[in-house]
């Protein structure tokens, strides 16, 4: 049985990709096929085999299945703006729905665990409406939450994890992930994350600390994926 999970994050720049990256070597440690979408991205390269996003080859070489570049990201845009934005700036249009037959495509594969990695945070327009939302929400997703550890943090995660809730999917779980910086470095770090504990409607994956050399397989071995395993056997 395939388990397809939507990661997000309170934000951009919040360490979704390496989060991601980091439970899929997780899953691979557990013995699980992996493969991993990440829809669209915006700040590409471009290289002799056209455009490339460094997140998307992040994803790549940490997923156990072998997939073309333009299934693990179908729309890749040149600007490090906006998706949106970017699209338009190229004449390109974004549709929610092409995205759905293309994740539908990597989920009736062979892989055991489908990661489908989102841009920004929740609520990131594609076109004036929709949203890239709508694609967990159309595929009935359960979503995981990537929780920058900073101030305002804890504001951030309860508003994304209330919108998931509103758009009539299931927080999964959540990973505190100290993208910025050491735990010391944090203010009041310890009752931050004991808030987040007490107030998220899901579990708490793992507490990822900062890594300098960002190596997911560093982060995947402060995360406990039985949480996500158990949910979807049960389900």
């Amino acid at each position: 049985m395939t388990r397809t999970f939507f990661v997000t994050g309170t934000n951009t720049e919040v360490g979704k990709t390496y989060i991601t990256a980091a439970l899929l070597h997780a899953a691979a440690g557990r013995g699980l096929k992996t493969a991993a979408v990440k829809p669209v991205a915006s700040g590409c390269e471009q290289t002799p085999e056209g455009l490339r996003n460094s997140d998307a080859l992040t994803l790549i070489a940490a997923m156990s299945e072998d997939l073309p570049y333009e299934q693990v990201n179908p729309i890749a845009l040149e600007p490090a703006v906006a998706p949106h934005i970017a699209a338009m700036e190229a004449g390109k249009r974004l549709d929610a729905s092409r995205l759905v037959g293309i994740c539908r495509g990597v989920m009736s594969g062979k892989a055991d665990l489908v990661l489908i990695e989102g841009a920004g945070g929740w609520r990131v327009p594609l076109t004036p409406r929709q949203f890239l939302s709508d694609l967990p929400r159309e595929l009935g997703l359960p979503v995981i939450l990537v929780v920058n550890m900073e101030l305002g943090c804890i504001n951030h995660a309860l508003l994304t994890a209330e919108a998931v809730h509103r758009d009539g999917l299931t927080l999964a779980g959540w990973v505190a992930n100290f993208a910025r910086g050491p735990q010391e470095e944090m203010p009041r770090a310890e009752e931050n994350l004991m808030t987040l504990r007490a107030l998220l409607p899901a579990p708490c994956l793992g507490v990822v600390p900062f890594d300098p050399g960002a190596d997911s397989r560093n982060g995947a071995a402060n995360l406990d994926l039985s949480p996500l395993l158990s949910a979807s056997e049960e389900s």
